[in-house]
This record gives structure tokens, sequence and C-alpha cells, in this order.
């Protein structure tokens, strides 16, 4: 599934614009209309993305209803991302990447010690990022509510036999996904440390946040 789209929208405009350094987490909240712009500054950075109903924290993003919503693995242009409940929360309205992954999870130190070497299991990690965002953001939230998430521009192909590989990314330097906020919705993202894998080129970089107001 690939349905590349560029955006109309124009950065000299967005109400907000930051750029979030290499390897680390990053909360927002989206109101309902808001247009979220990720960009890949530098080219296949892996965005790991967890979305939540801000006026509901125990509705979230899920893997499962969003898969079988769309018939499909890879989110992009016209995707609709769907909480546990089976609510839209949000829908891709533009893509100059084609694909995002949705099945290869976030980098843990279980995951690190495993995938890796034992001693990689003390790396900074995505999992980690998620649990010090929440931390820090004063939510009342913790481990508990962490779920499977997203991972904008990372490229993680299914095999034959339905394994998953870590592959190249398939991003570039300037690509972007933009998505409209179907409610309130706070985003937790982790700007993935990750040296391990080609996933970005082992060597993470920023990306940049844009939001615009509802027309």
């Amino acid at each position: 599934m690939t349905s590349l789209q560029t955006s109309a929208l124009d950065p000299a405009t967005a109400v907000f614009d930051y750029v979030q350094p290499a390897g680390e987490p990053w909360v927002h909240t989206l109101k309902r209309g808001q247009v979220l712009r990720i960009v890949d500054l530098e080219g296949n950075q892996a965005v790991d993305t967890i979305f939540y109903n801000a006026a509901d924290k125990s509705e979230s993003y899920s893997a499962t209803d969003t898969l079988q919503q769309q018939g499909g693995i890879y989110l992009t242009t016209g995707s609709v991302i769907t909480s546990n409940l089976g609510n839209p929360m949000l829908t891709i309205v533009a893509d100059t990447c084609g694909r995002h992954d949705t099945l290869g999870g976030a980098c843990a130190a279980e995951s690190n010690s495993v995938r890796y070497a034992i001693q990689k299991k003390f790396m900074h990690s995505c999992r980690d990022n998620f649990l010090h965002a929440l931390a820090h953001a004063d939510l009342g939230m913790d481990k508990r509510d962490l779920v499977p998430n997203i991972n904008f521009f990372m490229n993680v192909p299914v095999t034959p036999e339905g394994g998953l590989e870590f592959a190249d990314g398939v991003s570039a330097p300037g690509k972007y996904v933009e998505m409209r906020a179907e409610m309130d919705v706070l985003v937790l993202v982790s700007n993935c440390p990750q040296l391990n894998n080609p996933c970005n080129a082992y060597n993470p970089t920023p990306v940049r946040f844009l939001v615009w107001d509802a027309e």
C-alpha cells in the first residue's frame, strides 16, 4: 500500500514548529481538527509514536483495530489511525514517504539484548524514552499505559514465512507524513535512539514537528 500525496500547507503559517533532537522523547496535545506534520529531516529516522485520547487516556491507538479497518499492515495517505474502542483518532492526509510500519514495535532493553548482544541491554531505547516522557509530563500515566506503537518512516518488511525484517529505510531527507486529528489527541513520541539496525542508517537524527490549526 503506497499512496504518495503532497500537502498544500505552508510551514510559515504553522502555529507550532519544533525540531526534536535525535534520540529524545516528545509529548504534545493536538486539538481536534489540527494537523500534525512529522518531517524526516535527514532521512531514514524512525519516529516511534503512540496516540491517546487526550480526555481519556485508556483509549489509545490500536494496531489491530487500525489494520483490520484498513485491510493492510502499512500506513500511508488515507489511513485512519483507529483506537482500541474503534474510534478514528487521526487520518493521514499527506505522505511523501509512502509507507509506515505498524508491526516492528519499540526497541527496549530486552529486545536490544535479544536481537543484538547482551551488553546492548543498557543502551538508550524507545521504551525508556516513552517512560521518561510520561514520568515527567505529570499525566498520571506509567508503563501500564504503553501500547504497541507506529514507526513512522521505518521499513519493516514481512517475509513470506511471516517474519519481520528490520531493513534499510525507504524515506529520504525532507520526506514527511501529515495527520489530521479526529479527536483531541495526546501524542507520545520517541525519536528513535537505535544504533544497532539499519532503520536509521545506524545514525539517529533530528525530526521536525509542525502543527496547523483547523481550517
